[in-house]
């Protein structure tokens, strides 16, 4: 079975879950650009009905659509064509494969539908005690539910091939893609649990009462790692496909398996940093919770000295010479899809700085709950993720459609252009949380508002977010014609790096999931499972209440 066959067979699934994602990324986008305007002190939502209201109502739907919805959907579909590809078969289960679109798209609208008609404004976090309608929360169930099935499909793939390949090493893009769905597996389980025990039973009138702080907690056991869920597809493409684009060679597979192994046992057990002001988390698991948060950085600094050696390699081939005039070398200019990766490579590296503040505990305690945790989300997600996706998708969608790419150097411009949004915008937004401007607050209503002393760094957050507004525009111009309207065939396959050295030899534990996920039930039963326990036994419980 060739490649273009065999990407046939799965494509219509990953092809409509790309299309749902960027269906998202739309509506997402388009209530973020309400959100930073209001930082400007620009409010439109004066001119909808109980503005107020409508703030908290859009502030929800930006968090889910993207928080939630374009990742998961995205991600399902990336790793799926990433499996398919780096072990050469088809999944495993076809009716699991449309098992799990189902249950995406439709846990997806049940989700929505309570969410923009204003049953269900409690942000994308949703714990208690803010009460949403039972079909928001049993939507966003069904969502998880989906990531287990894409997994289990991906582990029933590669379980199927083994059986073919006794003995021989798993190919790094599927090994990639499995352990993304094995440190998945093991954080989504504290939101499932706050689903499942306390937040549906709850809102269907069931129970009379839930522990704020145990959902709380239980988010956040999902809460942080999920951060890494939605990055580590990204590293995908950085490890296994970016080298191949520009000419290199992925400078060593044994540091990328680390890598991925690396999240599970670090990202899992890491995520009452969230919660350091909160008196129910004791000093003593806030401490070693910032130990975590610090240690999980290991993996990030490899990839900063790996990938940038796979791509110095490439750079260097080009005729790149010099110290760092090798950097020039690259296509910065002339490929959308390198230059996007590269871009949000940038905004990664300051989005991790900022990170390292949010973990220490005397610095958090200035920032917590201010617009700098959004800026630093943002630089995560709409910065390294969002515009790693993007670029991804300029070869991406040309392949599952046989169309090719339209207009490519405007692509390129709208690479750039969310660049410098994003890269304004988070400026402006941690600027505005180190003067004190609290998040998930509507401050045309809020009367400690200082416009006046705000107002270069809320102009800031405003322009930024105006600048990916007309960005986002043209990535769905460029992508809606690539499908709609391109006349020429695509000509692009899935890049596929391969290692600078030949792997003779690897130490097995480098080629297993089990040690790692050993050692990270250890980890979590050590740094969660007291804490959860007298949370859930000495925490008071209180009925909740619905604010809209």
């Amino acid at each position: 079975m060739n490649l273009a066959e065999l990407y046939r067979q799965d494509a219509w699934h990953m092809r409509w879950l790309i299309y749902l994602s960027f269906a998202m990324l739309a509506v997402g986008g388009l209530y973020g650009a309400l959100q930073g305007l209001d930082k400007m002190g620009v409010d439109l939502y004066r001119y909808l009905p109980d503005p107020l209201y409508r703030y908290y109502l859009g502030l929800t739907v930006h968090g889910v659509t993207l928080g939630w919805l374009f990742t998961t959907y995205f991600i399902i579909a990336f790793l799926n064509l990433a499996t398919v590809h780096g072990l050469r078969r088809p999944l495993q289960s076809r009716r699991l494969a449309a098992a799990t679109f189902v249950l995406a798209v439709g846990g997806g609208i049940l989700a929505l539908v309570p969410t923009f008609t204003n049953e269900s404004s409690v942000l994308w976090t949703f714990y208690a005690p803010l009460q949403a309608h039972p079909a928001f929360y049993t939507g966003l169930t069904l969502v998880v539910v989906a990531t287990w099935t894409a997994g289990l499909n991906t582990y029933l793939t590669w379980r199927g091939w083994k059986k073919e390949h006794p003995g021989e090493r798993t190919p790094l893009m599927a090994f990639a893609s499995l352990t993304t769905w094995a440190m998945w597996a093991l954080a989504s389980a504290g939101v499932a649990a706050a689903m499942l025990f306390q937040l549906i039973p709850w809102s269907a009138g069931l129970i009379p009462q839930v522990n704020p702080l145990l959902t709380r907690s239980l988010f956040w056991f999902t809460g942080h790692p999920v951060v890494y869920f939605w990055l580590l597809p990204a590293y995908v493409s950085w490890y296994t496909m970016l080298p191949a684009q520009v000419g290199g060679r992925l400078f060593s597979e044994s540091l990328a398996r680390l890598v991925f192994l690396s999240f599970i046992p670090l990202a899992v057990p890491t995520g009452f940093h969230h919660m350091f002001p909160d008196p129910g988390v004791t000093h003593s698991v806030k401490l070693l919770h910032a130990v975590l948060t610090f240690a999980v950085v290991f993996p990030s600094l490899v990839t900063a000295f790996t990938v940038v050696a796979s791509i110095e390699v490439g750079a260097r081939r080009r005729g790149g010479k010099g110290l760092f005039r090798w950097l020039l070398a690259l296509p910065w200019l002339r490929d959308p899809s390198v230059a996007g990766q590269l871009l949000g490579m940038l905004l990664f590296a300051t989005g991790g700085i900022t990170g390292l503040i949010n973990a220490s505990y005397g610095m958090n305690l200035v920032i917590h709950n201010t617009l700098w945790v959004p800026g630093h989300l943002h630089t995560q997600v709409a910065g390294a993720v969002a515009l790693t996706w993007m670029a991804a998708s300029f070869w991406l969608v040309p392949l599952l459609t046989g169309r090719a790419l339209w207009k490519p150097k405007l692509a390129v411009w709208q690479v750039w252009l969310w660049f410098f949004g994003m890269a304004v915008m988070a400026r402006g937004m941690h600027w505005m949380g180190l003067a004190g401007v609290p998040r998930r607050v509507h401050l045309t209503y809020a009367p400690y508002a200082v416009f006046d002393e705000w107002r270069m760094a809320g102009w800031l957050v405003g322009s930024g977010s105006l600048l990916m507004l007309v960005s986002g525009a043209l990535f769905f111009l460029i992508i809606g014609m690539t499908v709609w309207a391109s006349k020429e065939p695509a000509r692009v396959e899935v890049p596929e790096a391969k290692p600078l050295h030949p792997v003779d030899r690897m130490p097995r534990v480098l080629d297993r999931l089990t040690p790692w996920v050993a050692v990270t039930l250890v980890l979590i039963a050590i740094a969660w499972l007291p804490s959860l326990y007298r949370i859930a036994t000495t925490h008071p419980y209180v009925s909740g209440w619905r604010l809209w």
